[in-house]
């Protein structure tokens, strides 16, 4: 399937996070398996529109959710474009299929007396407890996503104009402001990690033995903290979700949130403004005198 060759370019090239590269690199060796496993073909060139139509019909019968199924479908026509271009096939078969439909649905968040309750709950009196304090707090009040996180590193912390070198997708980077409070919280995190090793990782987040955060760790700490506060997804997603929702409903307007969360437009930002809209929805159900009264029967 000549499928290494994609994953260098979109790696090496392309600049893409390790989590897409590894996403991209699982779908495609799926593909390859099906196709192996049912037309014994293991040349791309031989793939076509039809054999594409039953790999996702036996996804679907697998129970595979629509938005995985797509996500699957971005990969291989990412992969087949890749081979049109290189001149490795003379049409990329993936080309007419559409995307499924996908169910309107709005991100999940966590409420603010939540979110300062989680905060003013925690017990931070050692390097392992202000570090998961950190890990919540920066996923938080920056909004910045878990590859962005687990790849930040100490040089990348500007405590002169108080903000957060970010790199992103596909290598761009951005710089994200924080507060004299969340100052004091990292230079302090960073004086225990300083006295809690010998040998200091680059990287801010480490792992209880000194080194580099990696993703399930971050998953761990983070539904350890939210459990009991929520009844939400707890997830390092969930509390991106949940920045620009209460930067929204505290007066941000979308385009600082667009900035800050490094979308590259601005519809990807709009979907919390719905989100917005129900909780005024719930504010004046709740606080006007005309919406309190009954109907006549």
């Amino acid at each position: 399937m000549n499928i290494n060759n994609f994953i260098q370019y979109i790696s090496r090239e392309k600049g893409y996070s390790e989590l897409t590269v590894k996403a991209y690199q699982n779908d495609l060796n799926a593909f390859a398996g099906f196709l192996k496993d049912n037309y014994d073909i293991d040349n791309p060139g031989k793939v076509d529109y039809d054999i594409v139509r039953s790999w996702i019909i036996k996804l679907l019968e697998e129970g595979k959710s629509n938005s995985s199924v797509n996500r699957k479908l971005s990969s291989l026509k990412s992969y087949f474009n890749f081979l049109l271009k290189t001149g490795f096939i003379k049409s990329n078969p993936v080309k007419r299929i559409k995307s499924l439909k996908m169910p309107s649905r709005l991100p999940g968040f966590i409420r603010e007396d939540s979110m300062k309750k989680v905060f003013d709950d925690f017990d931070k009196n050692d390097f392992f407890s202000y570090r998961d304090f950190l890990v919540l707090e920066l996923l938080y009040v920056t909004g910045i996503r878990l590859s962005e996180l687990i790849n930040l590193k100490e040089d990348d912390v500007n405590f002169t104009e108080n903000v957060l070198k970010v790199t992103g997708k596909r290598n761009k980077q951005r710089i994200i402001p924080f507060s004299e409070k969340d100052k004091e919280d990292i230079i302090r995190y960073m004086n225990f990690k300083k006295s809690m090793f010998e040998k200091r990782s680059p990287y801010l987040i480490v792992t209880d033995k000194g080194e580099k955060a990696y993703e399930k760790m971050i998953y761990r700490i983070v539904s350890k903290y939210l459990s009991g506060y929520t009844s939400t997804k707890k997830s390092p997603h969930v509390l991106r979700h949940t920045f620009a929702t209460h930067m929204l409903n505290n007066g941000s307007d979308l385009n600082t949130i667009k900035e800050i969360l490094g979308h590259a437009n601005l519809s990807a930002t709009q979907v919390y403004t719905h989100n917005t809209i129900e909780q005024l929805k719930s504010i004046y159900n709740h606080a006007h005198p005309r919406a309190h009264i009954k109907k006549e029967v």
